[in-house]
C-alpha cells in the first residue's frame, strides 16, 4: 500500500503486516508549542537490493540512496532573498532522483498550521505559492513509488531560517554534517526521556540508529 502516495486505509484494501514488505507511516500530532507532520519508511524485514539502503556515503544509485539525499539538500538549501519562491527549492529535492531517471507524482511540501489545518495554504513549493521568507515552516518530503511494489517518503518539517551556506547544499559533506547535528539533538532530547521511563531497548535502538 505504501506505493500509493496517499493511501487511505478500507476494509477492501487493508491487509496484515509483512516482514516481506516496507511500511510507510505518515503521521504527527497537535501540540501546544507547535504541530508535526512527520513521514518514516522502514522495513522490518530483508529488503531487496533495490530497496537496501547502502552504508554511507550513500550512493544515489538506489531509489532509497537517491530519495535520502532529497530532503537533505532541500533543507539545506539557500534561501539568497526575501522573496525565493519555493519552486527554486523544489529542484534540490528532486535533483537526486532526476540524476538517475526517477521522479515522483506529487508536491514536495506544504505549510505546517499550528492548531489549523496541518496542510496549511499559501506556503509550499509550487508556483502559485506565495516566496519562502525566514520565520515560515514548511513539510519537506520528497518520495519514490513504484507500482505494486514499494514506496518510500521521508517528511520532515523544516523551519525557513534565510542563512546561505558555504557549500553547495548538496555537498556530501556538508550532509554528514547535518545529520550528525540532527542525531545529536535527537540523542540528547529524547533519549533522557527513554531512560527516565526505563525504555532500555528503546534506547538502545535510538543509540544505535544515531551513530554518526
Amino acid at each position: 500500500n505504501a506505493a500509493l502516495a496517499h493511501y487511505s486505509p478500507s476494509n477492501g484494501s487493508s491487509r496484515k503486516l509483512s516482514v516481506d514488505e516496507m511500511y510507510l507511516s505518515d503521521t504527527g500530532g497537535q501540540y501546544l508549542d507547535g504541530t508535526t507532520d512527520i513521514t518514516r519508511t522502514v522495513h522490518w524485514g530483508v529488503p531487496t537490493p533495490l530497496q537496501k539502503v547502502p552504508d554511507p556515503p550513500m550512493p544515489a544509485s538506489t531509489p532509497r540512496g537517491a530519495q535520502h539525499q532529497g530532503p537533505l539538500a532541500s533543507s539545506l538549501a539557500p534561501i539568497p532573498s526575501r522573496h525565493s519562491p519555493g519552486r527554486n527549492v523544489e529542484s534540490f529535492a528532486r535533483r537526486a532522483l532526476w540524476d538517475v531517471g526517477l521522479n515522483y507524482g506529487h508536491g514536495t511540501g506544504h505549510g505546517i498550521g499550528n492548531f489549523l489545518s496541518v496542510h496549511e495554504w499559501p506556503v509550499g513549493f509550487q508556483s502559485n505559492n506565495v516566496p519562502l521568507t525566514a520565520g515560515m515552516f514548511t513539510s519537506i518530503e520528497p518520495g519514490y513509488y513504484r507500482d505494486g511494489e514499494f514506496g518510500i517518503r521521508i517528511e520532515d518539517v523544516a523551519l525557513v531560517a534565510g542563512a546561505a551556506p558555504l557549500q553547495p547544499p548538496d555537498d556530501a559533506r556538508l550532509q554528514i554534517r547535518y545529520l550528525n547535528a540532527y542525531y545529536e539533538t535527537i540523542r540528547a532530547s529524547v533519549g533522557p526521556e527513554l531512560q527516565r521511563q526505563q525504555l532500555e531497548e528503546e534506547y538502545r535502538w535510538l543509540q544505535r540508529s544515531t551513530e554518526p
